[in-house]
């Protein structure tokens, strides 16, 4: 009888693992996403910094708001502009002609927080008003400008870009002086909604 008890017990131990492995529960219900290396939404924009420098109040799109105590608020500061705080509202385009019709407004601030080398800390947002994009994206993340590019994170979004996640490559493409300064903006999206 002990080779029968051996039998029904194996038998039953199967059918159980069978039972539990074909269930329909243990499946997972979500929609497959796809591998983490292609993104799903790639963008290009450009914006256009037009810092105040005293004498150019009309047309200015970023002021500094604070500066270390040997600067002033019109002239960035030596020591590679350590310790300036600049807002700014400046015009994004999708070519880099700064007299493009703006699809949107880039909105936020920058930090030069190194004294050794040009360099600042970014945290701002793509306000889109156009037909093509509603709602916002928005960036925050180092940006070691003496590189040629710079990744800086996509961390989060709403309307068309809600929840969005993934990496913004800047790179400077134009600049005149410390007035002016073009950026191009390779937006690489790997979380949609």
């Amino acid at each position: 009888m002990e080779p029968k008890t051996s039998l029904v017990s194996a038998l039953f131990l199967f059918f159980l693992l069978y039972g539990t492995l074909a269930s329909p529960t243990l499946k997972p219900s979500l929609k497959p996403r796809p591998p983490p290396h292609h993104p799903c939404r790639h963008l290009v924009f450009y914006f256009h910094d037009i810092i105040y420098n005293g004498k150019n109040s009309k047309n200015a799109t970023a002021t500094i708001v604070g500066s270390p105590a040997w600067g002033n608020k019109t002239i960035l500061a030596g020591q590679n502009h350590f310790g300036d705080l600049v807002v700014f509202d400046d015009p994004i385009t999708l070519d880099n002609n700064l007299h493009s019709t703006p699809v949107g407004r880039a909105q936020g601030f920058y930090i030069y927080d190194k004294k050794e080398i040009f360099t600042a800390w970014l945290g701002f947002s793509f306000v889109f008003n156009s037909t093509q994009h509603k709602g916002s994206i928005n960036f925050a993340g180092a940006d070691p400008l003496m590189n040629k590019t710079r990744d800086i994170s996509v961390i989060g979004g709403t309307g068309d870009f809600f929840m969005a996640r993934g990496i913004a490559t800047l790179m400077t493409d134009a600049f005149e002086g410390e007035v002016y300064f073009r950026l191009r903006v390779d937006i690489k999206l790997y979380e949609c909604w």
